[in-house]
């Protein structure tokens, strides 16, 4: 996933104190005092300079993200905001280059203690200059390290109230427990397994706390949640219960799928589920049971026929 591989982004101080120390390390094999000053300042505006400039490095192009990660990137952090931050350390690193260069020039000719306490003073300012963009920076990381690792192959999006079975018909249809990612639009997770049908490769994802309850009563976030996983969606598949043991009125069932499939542009199969049950009613187009697995290879192959049509 591209933001798994983030690494901690330091404080102001925590790079500063790394910095000074290195330095002063660096310097005790040195005899005379400008070549000890002199490495004293390579090695703190080296190390501050790296360490910023790789943390730029670390996050990806921005304008390269897909639709979906770069929506749901914009939605939880801003991505004008991590462009400005990301801005500022470039620019802070960039500087303290030229801080050091500078003041290596002078000490051919001037007081290098001096110069080097000054350099310190100079660099030290910078670096607090943009310590809010590094405690930004990390904070996004630590969101964004948690978003699911979509693949790039045909994806089922498994929609409905709880309890209806949408878990359980992943983890029937992966023949494995899901891969269980954390999401940060919910306390929940979200499942995500594969399956293979007909040598081809295909994804199914369960979205617990996202498309459980009715659009309206929705906020920003959440819409916004939906739209991104449109993007990655290639068929949604939406279960329902008839029996009503989810906890919810077969009524209000209906209406989210009429939501669900006017707001998804993409195809909606909707399918009963709990068919095995005594109180199961209705006619359904399909009806299966994730309990016994009951027509649920009809139905896998209704999507794969959907994902290969388009409708």
């Amino acid at each position: 996933m591209i933001y798994e591989k983030l690494r901690t982004v330091p404080t102001a101080d925590e790079l500063i104190d790394l910095a000074f120390r290195r330095a002063l390390r660096s310097a005790t094999a040195k005899k005379r005092t400008i070549e000890v000053q002199r490495t004293m300042v390579r090695a703190s505006t080296e190390i501050l300079s790296d360490r910023l400039l790789k943390t730029v490095h670390d996050f990806p192009n921005f304008d390269e993200l897909s639709p979906f990660y770069s929506e749901l990137t914009d939605i939880l952090v801003g991505i004008d905001e991590l462009r400005m931050s990301l801005s500022s350390l470039q620019w802070a690193g960039n500087q303290i280059q030229l801080i050091a260069r500078e003041t290596l020039r002078k000490m051919r000719s001037g007081d290098p203690v001096r110069l080097r306490k000054a350099c310190y003073a100079r660099i030290s300012s910078i670096v607090h200059e943009v310590d809010g963009n590094l405690s930004f920076l990390n904070d996004a990381r630590n969101i964004l390290r948690k978003l699911p690792d979509i693949s790039d192959v045909p994806t089922i999006v498994v929609a409905g109230y709880p309890n209806v079975g949408k878990s359980s018909f992943v983890r029937y249809v992966t023949d494995a427990r899901p891969e269980i990612a954390s999401y940060p639009f919910t306390t929940k997770g979200i499942y995500i397994g594969h399956f293979s049908r007909g040598g081809k490769q295909y994804q199914i994802i369960d979205t617990p706390g996202l498309l459980d309850r009715p659009l309206s009563d929705r906020n920003n976030i959440e819409l916004q949640a939906i739209t991104a996983l449109r993007n990655v969606g290639t068929a949604a598949l939406f279960l329902i219960d008839p029996a009503e043991h989810c906890g919810y009125p077969l009524t209000a069932q209906m209406k989210l799928l009429h939501e669900i499939t006017k707001t998804l542009e993409i195809p909606v199969v909707a399918v009963a589920n709990k068919c095995d049950l005594p109180d199961f009613h209705g006619e359904w187009e399909y009806q299966i049971s994730t309990a016994t697995g009951d027509g649920v290879d009809e139905v896998v192959g209704r999507l794969v026929e959907v994902i290969g049509t388009g409708n």
